[in-house]
């Protein structure tokens, strides 16, 4: 699956269950109308269930620029959740997980619906509310390491 490039994207919730933020790539558009994104999230990370329970996601897209906030969200320099957040510029839109202000997009969504498959968590979410940043060129993983696109 190294060979697979993805665009690299911080997914974030928070609620009643608590605040989480975690580095992603398995992402895609589900459908335009209504406007729904599916994510794949790792099940067997003991916090990870907090985005079902809070039952809201932000999907927030990275530009090149954003490596070290990637890095932190996926655990390197094992910060706590507080210290990763500290690292951005963070606001909210309508369901309250927290959107990344420098992003290249950030979708704000409702979980509709969710399945187990394997090791991972499927989610959907109807975007509530979008965010567009300045255009630039996404920060995307490929080979197992970060790598750029578009301009």
């Amino acid at each position: 699956m190294s060979h697979f490039a993805e665009a690299v994207h911080i997914l974030t919730t928070d609620g009643p269950a608590g605040r989480r933020g975690v580095t992603i790539s398995a992402v895609c558009s589900v459908s335009d109308n209504p406007a729904t994104m599916l994510v794949c999230l790792n099940r067997q990370h003991e916090f990870n269930h907090l985005f079902i329970e809070n039952q809201v996601f932000a999907l927030n897209t990275l530009s090149i620029g954003q490596q070290a906030l990637s890095e932190a969200f996926s655990g390197k320099g094992e910060l706590s959740q507080q210290d990763r957040f500290a690292l951005g510029r963070w606001q909210t839109l309508q369901t309250g997980a927290p959107v990344l202000m420098d992003a290249l997009a950030s979708f704000d969504c409702r979980i509709i619906a969710t399945h187990e498959v394997a090791t991972h968590y499927v989610i959907y979410g109807k975007v509530t509310a979008l965010n567009i940043g300045d255009p630039g060129r996404s920060l995307i993983y490929l080979n197992r390491s970060y790598r750029s696109a578009g301009d």
